[in-house]
């Protein structure tokens, strides 16, 4: 694709990122055929290539507009099309880029500005979500039923163990995770413990900085980074493996760090460092493979034998892992059926769900008709985002598949 970027982008590092994945593109259009908003809307403009195109406008001097805006925020930023290209087009860095200066020169209304600024605040804020969510959860059965789908039930988590082994790693606890799901984080913490490595949290840690990213406030996004990073380190400097992810959307922000950071001369190397050293817990018990074979399955103990497995986009788009979530369920003895269309997203996209709940909710249906098809007995999947969307559409249970794990292994003999 030919461009000629105008001077305010010419020289500056966003237009030469832009240029460059600019001129990768060809036009071939198979983007068209996996983007989850051209299945839904059919429209040329709410298809990687159409937004290409009024991207390149932008950069090339066009003034943008509320509709320009709103085609680039239909977006769900699931980068199948990056799966999809066959000329290894960035798209998703690109859209960042899109975005912002669309941003800038748009600009939003006060109500849309608040609400987004709620989100962020609310969602990025443990104590004020976990105060909302229990609020909202004792009077959940005097709401009517589309409002109690989107509040789930409150859980508990099983005993987390205290560490003990010579082997170490860290987590990152999550924003919302720990109140709608505390038993994920506990129960990787239990299924690792088996393998002898104790997992443990930086209490300086916070928000992974995706939901500000995705929201266009990149100066939050990476001060949340920032202040990660600083929370790591030391750990990673006396000894700590790895930084596990058992929240996908998480996963992949936190391994952009080193490219988010590439012009901080204070943090470049250090986001570099904490990026090589972030792993989602699939590939942590991948690596682990044979140890968990020495652990005992206990069948009796199967919370389901049939179950749908939904591969989240920010896992087997965001960082290209594909297929081994499915193996470490079948070494378990878990039957996966056949799940139609598992490269399509379901909707959920951090915030996009609430933004945008039309098309999402239509993705959604899309999504649970397909990974109800096979008659499964469950649901399982790798991101809190789409376990809670998911959730919120069937009365099957919808878990994540770590749990599984953690029901029916046993300590080794």
């Amino acid at each position: 694709m030919q461009t000629t970027l105008a001077e305010a982008f010419r020289n500056t590092p966003e237009g030469e990122v832009a240029e460059r994945i600019l001129r990768s593109c060809v036009h071939c259009g198979f983007c068209l055929a996996t983007c989850p908003t051209y299945q839904v809307l059919g429209n040329e403009l709410d298809s990687p290539r159409g937004r290409i195109y009024l991207m390149k406008q932008v950069l090339e001097g066009a003034t943008p507009t509320a509709k320009t805006q709103l085609h680039l925020d239909r977006c769900l930023t699931c980068r199948n099309c990056e799966t999809t290209c066959p000329s290894g087009v960035e798209y998703g860095k690109l859209l960042d880029i899109g975005r912002h200066i669309v941003e800038k020169k748009v600009g939003r209304g006060i109500t849309e500005s608040a609400a987004r600024a709620a989100l962020k605040t609310g969602l990025g804020t443990p104590p004020l979500f976990n105060t909302a969510l229990k609020l909202g959860q004792r009077v959940r059965g005097l709401m009517p039923g589309f409002l109690q789908a989107r509040i789930p039930a409150a859980e508990t988590a099983g005993d987390r163990p205290a560490p003990r082994h010579a082997r170490r790693m860290l987590v990152l606890e999550g924003c919302v995770q720990p109140a709608l799901k505390p038993n994920i984080n506990a129960a990787t913490a239990r299924v690792l413990d088996r393998l002898g490595i104790s997992l443990s949290a930086a209490p300086e840690a916070g928000c992974c900085g995706a939901l500000a990213h995705h929201l266009n406030d990149i100066d939050a996004g990476l001060a949340s980074a920032r202040r990660n990073i600083d929370a790591w380190l030391p750990h990673l400097d006396a000894g700590a493996e790895a930084i596990v992810m058992t929240a996908s959307g998480c996963g992949v922000m936190v391994k952009d760090y080193g490219w988010l950071l590439r012009h901080d001369p204070a943090y470049a190397e250090k986001a570099a460092r904490v990026s090589a050293a972030t792993k989602d817990v699939s590939e942590i018990l991948l690596a682990e493979r044979g140890a968990l074979a020495r652990l005992k399955p206990h069948a009796p103990r199967l919370p389901a034998k049939r179950i749908a497995y939904h591969p989240p986009c920010t896992l087997q788009h965001g960082q290209k892992l594909t297929g081994g979530v499915e193996a470490l369920l079948a070494d378990a003895g878990f039957e996966l059926v056949p799940v139609a269309e598992k490269h399509l997203c379901c909707g959920a996209a951090g915030t996009y769900s609430i933004l945008q709940p039309d098309i999402a909710g239509q993705l959604k249906t899309r999504k649970l008709d397909n990974l109800t098809a096979g008659a499964p007995e469950l649901i399982v999947t790798a991101n809190i985002g789409c376990l809670t969307h998911l959730q919120s559409g069937t009365a099957l249970p919808v878990k994540h598949w770590v749990e599984l794990l953690d029901a029916i292994l046993e300590a080794p003999m």
